[in-house]
C-alpha cells in the first residue's frame, strides 16, 4: 500500500524547509505504507493480548479494559469505548469503501459484481448454515453470524505475500471483502440490536436530515459534519442500534465524486494561471492573491469528500483503532479446564467448521453455479483452484468476526470460546490459503487458464 499520491506531494513540498519532514515523518509514512505492514501490526497486537492474558499479570488484562470510563454524560467500560466509538470510525471508512466501490469501482458494474456478490452471499449462508446445525437447539445458536465475516486487511495482507496472482483475482477478494461487509453490517443490525428506544431513534433520524440539508445546500466545511456525525452516534448508542451501524451511515453520506474533474480543473486553472501571470507583471498583488485563493478551492474541489477522509483517517484507523480493538478483545486466558472446554465447545467447532470449511464451499460453490446459470462469468486468466484457495483464504475472519461474537454472547465462558475457535480457525484459513495460493501461482505459469465463461 503506497503513500496517498496527495498526501506524498505535499510532503514534497515541506521537505526542502522542514527538517522533521525529511528525518521524521517521510521515512515513518514510507515505512508504514509498506505492503502488509498493518497486518503485522495486527496481528502482534492480538499476539501481545494472548500473551499478556495468558501471564501472571492476566488479571490486570481485564481489569484495564473494564476500567468505567465517563466523557460528557457517557459512561462506557474502556473496551465499550473502543468497541461502540472507535470501531464506529473504522466502519465509517467501510460505508465509504462500499458507497466508492458501488458508485464507482466492481459494484458499479453488474456484470463484474454479479460473480463476488454471489459468492460472498454463498460465503455467509454455508457457514452460518454449519454453524445452526452444529449448535441448533444449544444456547449458543445465536452466534450464527460469528463465521459469516471475512477479515479484508488479513485476507488482502496474506494474498500479496504470494507472487504472481492475476490481478482479477485480487479484484475478486477486495470486492467479495466488501460485499462480505455489507452482511456482516446488515446482521448486526437486523440481528444483534436487542432493544429499541424510539424518542433517541427519531433524534438521530433529525440529526441525519439536517446533515443532508446541509450537504444540499452546499456546505462542504467539515466541523459541522463532526460535531452532527458525533450527536448522530450518541442518538445512535442511545436508541439501542449498536453505534457501529451509525458509522457506516454517516460513511454512506460522503460524497464519492469530486465537485471538479481533472479535465475541468486543467481548462480552468490554465485560464486562472494566465491571469495569476497578467496579475503579477501589472503589479496588481490584490488581484494576484485573490486567484490563490481560488486556487486553493479549485484544488480542494478535485478531490471527492470521502477520498479526503479516508486519506486523513486510514493511517489512524490501521494503526490505532484496529490494533487497540485487537489487544482489547483478542486476550482470551486459557486454563486446562478452558482448553478441554473449548474442544468440546459445540460453539468453537461451529465457528472452525462455517470459517474453514463454509467459507470456501459457500463462495466456490455458489460461484460455480452462478457461472452455470450464466448469471456470472469467471475472471479471464483465474482457474477454479485458484478461486478455492481465495475462498479458503476467505475463511480469515479475525475483526469483525470477534466484533460480532462479542456482541452475540454476553456470558464470559461463550465468549471465550467463540473468540479463540475464530483466532484458531483464522490462523488455519491464513496458512491453508497462503500455501494454496503459492501453489497455484507457481503452476499458473505453466497451466492454461480456464477460459471466461467455463
Amino acid at each position: 500500500m503506497a503513500i496517498n499520491p496527495r498526501t506524498y506531494g505535499a510532503m514534497q513540498m515541506r521537505l526542502r524547509e522542514s527538517l522533521i519532514t525529511r528525518a521524521l515523518l517521510l521515512p515513518v509514512q514510507e515505512f508504514i505504507h509498506i505492503q502488509g505492514i498493518s497486518s503485522i501490526v495486527l496481528l502482534a497486537a492480538a499476539i501481545v493480548a494472548l500473551i499478556w492474558a495468558n501471564s501472571p499479570w492476566h488479571d490486570s488484562y481485564h481489569h484495564v479494559w473494564e476500567l468505567e470510563l465517563t466523557l460528557s454524560t457517557i459512561q462506557l467500560p474502556v473496551h465499550a469505548w473502543i468497541n461502540d466509538a472507535l470501531m464506529a470510525i473504522f466502519f465509517f471508512l467501510v460505508g465509504m469503501e462500499i458507497k466508492h466501490e458501488i458508485v464507482h469501482g466492481e459494484l458499479a458494474d453488474k456484470r463484474k459484481a454479479a460473480l463476488p456478490i454471489v459468492g460472498a452471499l454463498g460465503g455467509m449462508i454455508v457457514p452460518a448454515l454449519l454453524y445452526v446445525v452444529t449448535n441448533y437447539g444449544r444456547p449458543g445458536q445465536h452466534g450464527w453470524g460469528v463465521p459469516m465475516a471475512t477479515d479484508i486487511a488479513f485476507s488482502l495482507g496474506v494474498m500479496g505475500m504470494v507472487k504472481g496472482i492475476p490481478s482479477e483475482l485480487k479484484i475478486f477478494l477486495l470486492t467479495l471483502a466488501i460485499a462480505d461487509d455489507i452482511g456482516a453490517i446488515m446482521v448486526i443490525a437486523f440481528f444483534y440490536t436487542r432493544t429499541f428506544h424510539v424518542q433517541a431513534l427519531f433524534v438521530a433520524a433529525f440529526i441525519l436530515l439536517v446533515m443532508f440539508g446541509l450537504r444540499r445546500i452546499g456546505v462542504t466545511r467539515s466541523i459541522p459534519y463532526v460535531l452532527l456525525g458525533t450527536l448522530f452516534w450518541v442518538a445512535t448508542l442511545r436508541s439501542g442500534i449498536h453505534a457501529t451501524i451509525a458509522g457506516v451511515i454517516l460513511g454512506f453520506l460522503v460524497p464519492t465524486t469530486p465537485r471538479f474533474s481533472l479535465d475541468q480543473f486543467q481548462e480552468i486553472g490554465a485560464d486562472m494561471m494566465q491571469r495569476f501571470r497578467d496579475a503579477r507583471a501589472a503589479g496588481d498583488t490584490a488581484a494576484g492573491n485573490r486567484l490563490l485563493g481560488s486556487f486553493e478551492q479549485l484544488l480542494h474541489a478535485t478531490e471527492a469528500a470521502s477520498e479526503r477522509a479516508t486519506r486523513k483517517l486510514n493511517d489512524w484507523v490501521s494503526f490505532i483503532v484496529l490494533p487497540l480493538f485487537a489487544l482489547s478483545n483478542a486476550g482470551v486466558t486459557f486454563t486446562a479446564d478452558s482448553i478441554q472446554g473449548i474442544f468440546s465447545s459445540h460453539i468453537a467447532w461451529g465457528i472452525v467448521a462455517g470459517l474453514v470449511l463454509g467459507k470456501p464451499l459457500g463462495i466456490v460453490g455458489f460461484s460455480k453455479l452462478a457461472v452455470k446459470l450464466g448469471v456470472a462469468r469467471l475472471p479471464s486468466g483465474v482457474s477454479w483452484l485458484q478461486m478455492s484457495a481465495v475462498g479458503v483464504l476467505a475463511g480469515i475472519g479475525f475483526t469483525v468476526a470477534i466484533f460480532i461474537s462479542s456482541l452475540a454472547f454476553a456470558g464470559s465462558t461463550q465468549l471465550m470460546e467463540a473468540k479463540a475457535a475464530v483466532l484458531a480457525a483464522s490462523l488455519i484459513a491464513g496458512i491453508a490459503g497462503y500455501f494454496a495460493l503459492r501453489r497455484e501461482a507457481k503452476q499458473g505459469d505453466s497451466a492454461d487458464p480456464v477460459p471466461a465463461g467455463q
